[in-house]
């Protein structure tokens, strides 16, 4: 009998400080396709306090077209077999962090922007020293090696999120990435999955 009635008393225990969790603070994970002037992805983990202030960590990815690569490039059959992933490219990492506060849009709280502005350590790397071979056939008709180097971003990043249920949801999300060598503009599409918002009555 004690032993249930200390199951009992665990249990409501472990469900009261669930609900006041709950009521007070969402976390969850967003998983975005970025499309700019560079593509990649932006993963991030989010955390928000009383559906009015937001705090994330995350990194974001992104590449392009090399600016410096010769017009006469060509990958050859490695390019064909890899489905181009072995190319060069303009390489755009940010590892991040970010603040925000969340507006409520309609009375459900089922769209709401998340409007944060963060730092980011920025990896930028870059092909360079391009080398024409010539008498390349099935490879690669130049070598190149990459320049890498990193600095600071600044990370403007207005989000618009469709939490429809508790537990997932849409986003939207422009983003501006601006440091002393490169910028980053686009707009993200993804989901988000987690705990999302609390309990409506």
């Amino acid at each position: 009998m004690k032993r249930i009635i200390t199951i009992l008393i665990f249990s409501i225990s472990i469900n009261i400080a669930y609900a006041q969790f709950d009521e007070n603070n969402a976390i969850y994970s967003t998983s975005e396709m970025n499309l700019g002037n560079y593509i990649g992805i932006d993963i991030n983990l989010n955390y928000v306090y009383k559906e009015k202030y937001s705090f994330k960590i995350g990194y974001t990815g992104n590449i392009r077209k090399p600016k410096s690569q010769p017009e006469n490039y060509a990958s050859g059959f490695t390019g064909l077999f890899s489905f181009g992933l072995a190319n060069p490219y303009d390489q755009f990492e940010n590892y991040q962090i970010g603040f925000g506060k969340i507006y409520n849009l309609n009375k459900s709280g089922t769209i709401r922007a998340n409007l944060s502005l963060g730092l980011g350590y920025t990896t930028l790397r870059e092909p360079e020293n391009w080398e024409l071979i010539n008498d390349a056939f099935l490879t690669e008709n130049y070598t190149w090696n990459y320049k890498k180097h990193n600095t600071v971003s600044i990370i403007i990043n207005p989000k618009i999120e469709f939490p429809f249920t508790r537990f997932y949801g849409l986003t939207i999300s422009p983003m501006l990435q601006i440091n002393k060598d490169r910028t980053y503009f686009g707009i993200g599409i993804g989901q988000m999955i987690g705990l999302l918002r609390k309990r409506k009555n």
